[in-house]
């Protein structure tokens, strides 16, 4: 039985494969390849993009969702997260999706399980379908010639569990990526790392803005958001008239994270990146029930 936990539990080849389905599934309103599988989501963050892209990639697959209200669910009594989700694959799931705020929750669960565990993000941990969805994106884009494209990464990159994932994934399709962001909000690793986007603007080819964090930082760097966004926020001013994808994983803040003008730019796929999200979901609810 296999999960999805983070990028690397998928080959390459498993993710060729995705994509060709999510594809298909881009053009199709519905199919009945789920039809008598149950689904059950299970977020203890809030969510709106993820959440519902699930639902949605489940029931246009055929399958039933049952969404848990964790703020009436027994772990509201003491029962443990553990237990909770024994007694959900008692009832005999065909997957259980799981949001939390502790990094490595979803990866505990499992043992204990019978079915595939999706991971919808865990803390600064990872967030693998959005990893995916993004890197659908990026390959239709420039059709299928992504390999030594340059993607800047600009924000909180540190704590974001979208960059964590990309920083994962997008390498293995031959992108180049490029962090850009102040000191403290800079993750360890080997890219290549910039203060501001202005240096690089002229040579990649892909921007990626992420939203700060705030309720993920244990100390106060900027006044407010719209202190960090005066020199953070990814503009017309500086893309210029450049042929530069623009991405965010949402939400956005406006004028903080992108400019209202450049959100409104035929360049900006960001709601592209929410419809790919159903069709690459669908690719693997199939890839993982039917397994």
């Amino acid at each position: 039985m296999q999960h999805l936990i983070t990028p690397n539990d998928f080959t390459n080849e498993e993710i060729v494969n995705l994509f060709e389905d999510a594809t298909i599934f881009n053009d199709l309103q519905a199919s009945s390849v789920l039809n008598g599988k149950l689904v059950i989501t299970l977020f203890f963050e809030n969510s709106t993009r993820t959440r519902s892209s699930f639902e949605i990639a489940a029931k246009r697959l055929g399958a039933k969702v049952v969404n848990l209200d964790v703020s009436t669910s027994s772990s509201s009594k003491g029962e443990t997260l553990i237990d909770t989700v024994a007694n959900l694959n008692a009832m005999k799931p065909d997957a259980i999706i799981i949001r939390h705020r502790d990094c490595g929750l979803p990866a505990s669960l499992v043992e204990h399980v019978d079915c595939p565990i999706i991971n919808a993000g865990d803390g600064m941990n990872a967030h693998p379908t959005q990893s995916l969805l993004d890197l659908f994106t990026i390959i239709n884009h420039f059709d299928g010639k992504q390999n030594g494209k340059k993607v800047a990464i600009t924000g909180d990159i540190k704590t974001s569990r979208v960059a964590s994932s990309n920083l994962q994934l997008l390498p293995r399709f031959g992108l180049e990526l490029i962090l850009v962001a102040p000191e403290h909000f800079m993750p360890l690793g080997d890219f290549r790392k910039v203060q501001f986007l202005r240096d690089v603007v002229d040579e990649v080819d892909v921007v990626m803005s992420l939203r700060t964090q705030l309720e993920r930082h244990s100390q106060t760097y900027y006044k407010s958001l719209e202190d960090f966004g005066k020199d953070y926020c990814v503009t017309s001013d500086i893309i210029g008239s450049r042929d530069i994808l623009i991405m965010h994983p949402g939400p956005v803040n406006r004028n903080i994270d992108i400019s209202d003008e450049l959100l409104a730019d035929k360049r900006c796929k960001v709601l592209e990146q929410v419809t790919n999200g159903v069709a690459v979901r669908m690719a693997i609810l199939k890839k993982l029930i039917l397994q």
